[in-house]
C-alpha cells in the first residue's frame, strides 16, 4: 500500500501477519495499552494480552513502513463462526495516512480466507476516528454481542463479509 502524509511525500506501507512477541510491536502494544487506558477505567477495557494474541485462532496484522511498526490490529476466529477486529493501532503520528483502513483490509482478506461470514467489534465511544474508519468501511451499529455486556463506553459493531474482496 501507498500512502501519501501531509507533507507530500508518499510512503510505502506494508502490512502482514507477523508474531506480536517481537519487541518493536510489544512496544507499540504498550502504547495502545496506554493510550486505552487514559480514555476507559479497566472495566470498560477489554484487550487481549500478549498470550492470547498468539493463540491459534489469533491473526495478527503489523503495519510497517521502512521496517518500523507503527499499526496493528487482530483477527479472532470464533466457535460460532464469527470473527471480531481486536487490538486495532496506529500511533498519533501516522493517523490519516490510510493506515488503519489498510490494516482492515487485510483483516478482512483473512476472514474470506478463514471463510468468516460476519465481522465484529468492539471500540470506545471516545474513539472517533475509529468509529468513523468502522462505519466507513460498512460496518453497522449493534447492541453487545457474548461475551460483552451494555457498557455506557462501548459501541458495538458487526459487517458481512463479501465472498470477494
Amino acid at each position: 500500500m501507498t500512502a501519501a502524509n501531509p507533507k507530500d511525500r508518499t510512503v510505502e506501507v506494508v502490512v502482514r501477519l507477523e508474531p506480536p512477541d517481537q519487541p518493536d510491536v510489544r512496544a507499540l502494544l504498550r502504547k495502545l495499552d496506554e493510550y486505552q487506558s487514559s480514555l476507559y477505567p479497566p472495566e470498560s477495557n477489554h484487550l487481549l494480552g500478549l498470550e492470547a494474541l498468539m493463540a491459534p485462532d489469533v491473526r495478527f496484522f503489523v503495519a510497517r513502513c521502512d521496517s518500523r511498526a507503527f499499526g496493528c490490529g487482530a483477527l479472532k476466529l470464533e466457535r460460532d463462526g464469527t470473527a471480531e477486529v481486536k487490538r486495532m493501532y496506529v500511533e498519533p503520528a501516522s493517523r490519516g495516512l490510510g493506515i488503519g483502513k489498510a490494516l482492515m483490509q487485510a483483516i478482512e482478506a483473512e476472514a474470506r480466507r478463514a471463510s468468516i461470514k460476519l465481522l465484529r467489534l468492539e471500540t470506545g465511544i471516545h474513539q472517533p476516528e475509529a468509529i468513523g474508519l468502522y462505519m466507513a468501511g460498512g460496518f453497522r451499529e449493534i447492541p453487545a454481542f457474548p461475551p460483552y455486556k451494555p457498557d455506557p463506553l462501548s459501541r458495538f459493531f458487526e459487517k458481512q463479509v463479501p465472498l470477494s474482496g
